[in-house]
């Protein structure tokens, strides 16, 4: 759901299930990040 490969969080030995929440809870879907790098790339140049 959030465009990360299956088990990135979920494959961590000894990481209890509130962890990963936690863990998945304060990422940006990278998706996301990469729109708001296109959008900041394309902005003129203060200079």
């Amino acid at each position: 759901m959030m465009g990360l490969p299956d088990g990135w969080v979920t494959d961590i030995p000894g990481l209890p299930h509130t962890e990963h929440r936690r863990l998945l809870g304060n990422g940006v879907v990278p998706a996301q990040a990469a729109a708001a790098i296109r959008d900041l790339m394309s902005w003129p140049d203060p200079a």
